[in-house]
């Protein structure tokens, strides 16, 4: 299979310039056709067969390039799936110029949290997704009422929270690697507070043993955590209510935090507070990405085979994982 991507850029309503326009790159199935334009452009047409395609996007942590996680967006692309993953410079917190996921801080306040989404790039993704339904390569072959969020630590929190269908009727399901949702004392939450993520959706957390960022980060939130997952542990099951049976939490033994990026930087962001990773990163980053597809074909194309393959693969002693709690 031949998977290809296109660049897109769309402005982001209520901030300034020249922190106002972020730069997505699509990830679809393609099918070489040996036309002139793809010769000469490098335009090549989807893969029509397997539309229409769900659509996943995807955050990224503070100051990860969104090419770090180009492995799981093809390997997701693999299965059908068209991928956004996104690029945003931005002030998104006063004083720090980062590569952002874009985080709603005013959302994030006690007066305010979850009375709307905290992923602030998401209605221009979405405007984006609609543009390229009418134009291009992917016209008429995006399934835009299945979207499903996704993210990492930071983007991953901003998915979880922003996955409500009272926000965005579109979203369907989400997933998150080394996010949690305890409340920042600065914004006046008490010590050890979690705040409620929105339930209505299946959704799948999943975080590192050796998540060194995690347990380096918990004076953020007024409390010495006991092991680097209990943030990630409390999350799912304090913060999400649902008894479905669609909710699930996967703890991988030996990954960190970065475990889900590859290839790694080191130049950039807080990479020097994680552990060392005991397990190999491409055998946990091969894990993640089936752990993840596995979920969406379950739960967003609602094939029961995926069902059973998915508690399978992260269930019945299973060496790399370490937890398994489903609700």
């Amino acid at each position: 299979m031949s998977i290809r991507s296109l660049y897109q850029a769309a402005k982001v309503e209520n901030t300034v310039s020249p922190y106002d326009t972020i730069h997505l790159k699509v990830f679809y199935p393609a099918q070489m056709s040996g036309s002139d334009q793809e010769k000469d452009m490098g335009v090549v047409p989807a893969d029509a067969q397997q539309a229409p395609f769900p659509v996943v996007v995807f955050f990224n942590g503070i100051n990860c390039g969104p090419e770090v996680y180009q492995w799981l967006a093809v390997q997701l692309a693999e299965r059908g799936l068209v991928v956004v993953t996104f690029s945003w410079v931005a002030e998104n917190i006063p004083g720090l110029i980062a590569l952002t996921p874009g985080v709603d801080l005013m959302r994030l306040a006690p007066n305010t949290y979850g009375t709307g989404p905290t992923a602030l790039a998401l209605p221009a993704i979405l405007q984006a997704l609609e543009k390229l339904q009418t134009e291009g390569v992917l016209t008429g072959l995006l399934d835009l009422q299945r979207i499903v969020l996704g993210g990492h630590s930071a983007g991953g929190r901003v998915a979880l929270e922003s996955a409500d269908p009272k926000f965005f009727p579109q979203v369907v399901a989400a997933f998150a690697y080394a996010a949690h949702s305890a409340g920042i004392v600065q914004m006046g939450y008490q010590p050890g507070t979690f705040l409620p993520l929105p339930h209505a959706l299946p959704m799948l957390l999943m975080g590192g043993t050796r998540d060194g960022v995690i347990a380096g980060s918990s004076d953020r939130y007024g409390v010495a955590w006991e092991t680097a997952t209990t943030p990630v542990e409390r999350t799912f099951r304090e913060a999400i209510v649902a008894d479905r049976g669609d909710c699930y939490l996967a703890l991988i033994e030996g990954a960190n935090h970065f475990s889900v990026v590859h290839p790694f930087d080191a130049t950039t962001g807080r990479a020097f507070l994680d552990f060392p990773a005991t397990q190999p990163n491409e055998t946990i980053r091969e894990l993640l990405a089936e752990a993840i597809g596995l979920f969406i074909d379950a739960h967003v194309r609602h094939q029961p085979i995926a069902v059973k393959a998915f508690d399978q693969r992260m269930g019945f002693g299973n060496p790399l994982v370490a937890l398994f709690e489903q609700k």
